[in-house]
Order: C-alpha cells, then structure tokens, then sequence
C-alpha cells in the first residue's frame, strides 16, 4: 500500500501573483504552507527576477498541468540597451557591453522578423537538458552548454514605449517553449547592440490571466475567512481548450476503471470526459474508442 500524503485533501487551482525575487518553488512552498494541501506544483517556472501569474494546481488539478504549461503564454518586459549579462537578465554578470542605442523606428522594423514561427537558441541560464543535465547547471559550474535552435511561435511582439534611450518596453504573446531573455538578446544584435531583460511580468499562462492572479498575502488573508471552494478555481479550468465529452454513469464509472469506451460520432483527438459537469478523465479518442489517459478521483 502507498504511503498517504499528509496534508488535506485539496484540488483545484490557485492563480498567484508571484513577487520579484521568489523562486517558483518557493511560492509553491508558500502555498502549501497556507492551504496545508497534501499535493501542490506551480505549471511553468518563473525567473526569480520576474513577476505575474503563477498558476498553482493542488490535489487532482496536477494531473491536468501538461495543458497549461504547454499553453500560450503573454509577458510585458523591458529591455535594457547595451548591457550583455550571461544570465540574458539584470540579475546577471555584465559580459559585453556597447554604445549603440537603437532609435523606436529601427525597434519596430527589427520585430517583423520575430513574429511567425523563428528559430530560437535557449539561454545557457535555461531549464533545457544537456546530455540529461539542466543547462543552468552546466553554466553555474562555468561550463557553456551547447544548445540546439529550435522552432518557437510568436503571435505578437510590440514595441509599447521607450522611456529612454537605455530602455525599451515590450509585450509578447507566444507559445510554448519560447525564451524572452532570448529574444531580446536576439533582438538586440539584429539592432548591432547588446542587450538583456530589466523587468519581466507574465500576465497570461494558458486560461489563466492577471484577473485571476492574487498575492500570497491576499491568499493567507483569504484562507482565513473563506471556505476553499470559495477561493479555488475548478479543476476542469485548465481545460477550456478541450472539448468535452459528456458521458453516462456507466461510462463514467468504466473510465475511472480505466477501461476504454465506445462512443459513436465522436472525432479523434483529447477530450475531457465528464459526468454530471464534473471531470471524469482526460481521455483519447481514436475510431470512436475512448481511453482514460488521466483519471481525476474528484
């Protein structure tokens, strides 16, 4: 028999508004601390330096964390001229610098060419693997990891202003995997400067946006004075995206078995299986077979 978690039985999603200087792991910390909940994980880290929306899954909801870390992603940040850092952020060492200042009119035309689908190289200060070690390691120890381009997608990238003549602020939607310390490292050089990330701000992670994101503070207020139904956000909230399948008791009670069912009509692909509203499965639909890929004991 597995060993029971301690902690209570909590599921569903928190969104935390993630102060600067906290580590992803922390706020998880922070969290569990709060609700007491036996399972808790954060979907998508974020840098120490950055702020915004970090959403928490507790209890059954990590079981639906996959579609929001591979989910559609918005950051407003602000890019500092002619500073290099080996971190691509402010937090980092100084390694090149230069005195070349870009103008707002070469800014805007520099970004056409980093909107689509681009090729982009990782940070060396990255969660990446290398040959099953974590770059950021590799980079602590002084190594320089090799890292491979690989395909990411912007679906926006704009200039908003420019404070002066050191500094420019950005927001950028895009999908997963895509690096903004990269970018505006990259965007720098197209521009023949040097460049990095001052400030960073998430608004948006997958379903989850700003509207949703309250403090750990406010949090611990919460939790004081309001029941947890009150204060979580479902488990099904990470799956908006997917379409749901409504299912009978039966069928209900043969995927939480973890027995496929026969539905006809239905279209191949990721559904949400449901009972009565409430979230059964996720499941996979091919030639009208449908199999539980994760069971929610909700």
């Amino acid at each position: 028999m597995g060993r029971r978690r301690k902690g209570r039985p909590l599921n569903g999603w928190l969104v935390i508004d993630k102060d600067g200087g906290m580590t992803s792991a922390q706020v998880v910390s922070k969290v569990r601390s709060v609700t007491q909940a036996a399972k808790a994980g954060h979907a998508g880290t974020l840098d120490p330096m950055a702020t915004g929306v970090l959403p928490i899954a507790l209890g059954e909801a990590t079981k639906s964390m996959p579609y929001v870390l591979h989910g559609d992603k918005s950051y407003e940040f602000t890019g500092r001229w002619g500073e290099a850092r080996d971190t691509d952020d402010i937090d980092g060492v100084i390694v090149d610098t230069s005195p070349v200042r870009p103008t707002p009119e070469q800014i805007n035309l520099a970004l056409q060419q980093f909107v689509g689908e681009i090729q982009q190289v990782p940070p060396a200060y990255s969660a990446v693997k290398v040959q099953g070690r974590r770059a950021y390691d590799l980079a602590r120890q002084g190594e320089v990891p090799e890292l491979q381009a690989r395909t990411v997608v912007v679906d926006r990238f704009e200039l908003i202003d420019c404070a002066n003549e050191d500094e420019a602020r950005f927001v950028v939607d895009c999908g997963t995997g895509t690096y903004v310390r990269a970018l505006i490292k990259d965007l720098a050089v197209t521009l023949k400067t040097v460049g990095c990330v001052s400030s960073l701000r998430r608004t948006r992670s997958g379903p989850f946006t700003e509207g949703d994101a309250i403090s750990v503070d406010k949090l611990a207020e919460l939790w004081q004075s309001a029941p947890p139904d009150e204060i979580l956000l479902p488990v099904e909230t990470a799956l908006v995206d997917i379409p749901a399948l409504a299912l009978t008791g039966p069928q209900a009670d043969r995927l939480r078995n973890g027995q496929a069912i026969r539905v006809i009509g239905i279209e191949n692909g990721t559904v949400c299986a449901t009972h009565e509203g409430r979230p059964v499965a996720i499941a996979h639909v091919e030639a009208e077979d449908v199999q539980p890929v994760r069971v929610f004991n909700l």
